[in-house]
């Protein structure tokens, strides 16, 4: 079983991260906009703005970094291959997709109904971000 290769992680990471900020930006900044910004309002914090925005890009950045690292991590026992790039994206969806949901719904900040279709959102961005990421890294 050899090393992780720091660099690749790093060069697929980016490239999944690229992914992870186009796909938020579609599904955050278009499609469900209208319905953050509502949320956010209702709480008294008005609209989401260029301030967030960076946490945010920094973040998408961050997960897919993480996210390559665990391909990198399992492949050894997993092989190369979409499968198990399929199963690092499932993996980080549950982490910081679905649990995170289920731990933050109860307390009502946002619509149950946004949730919802965040949580379903990022299990495509990962999957397609996990995808993009394992086909970038390389042991060697």
């Amino acid at each position: 079983m050899g090393k992780i290769n720091t660099g690749r992680v790093v060069l697929g990471g980016l490239l999944a991260g690229l992914m992870l900020n186009v796909w938020d930006f579609l599904v955050n900044g278009v499609w469900l906009k209208a319905e953050w910004n509502a949320a956010t309002q209702a709480l008294g914090k008005g609209m989401i703005g260029g301030g967030q925005i960076v946490w945010f890009v920094v973040y998408d950045f961050l997960i897919g970094i993480t996210l390559v690292w665990l391909y990198a991590a399992i492949r050894p026992r997993f092989g190369a291959g979409p499968k198990t790039a399929a199963i690092a994206g499932f993996v980080m969806w549950l982490l910081i997709g679905l649990f995170h949901t289920i731990a933050e719904a109860p307390i009502g900040l946002f619509p149950h109904d946004l949730y919802v279709k965040v949580t379903i959102a990022a299990l495509i961005g990962l999957s397609l971000a996990a995808q993009a990421g394992g086909w970038q890294y390389k042991e060697v």
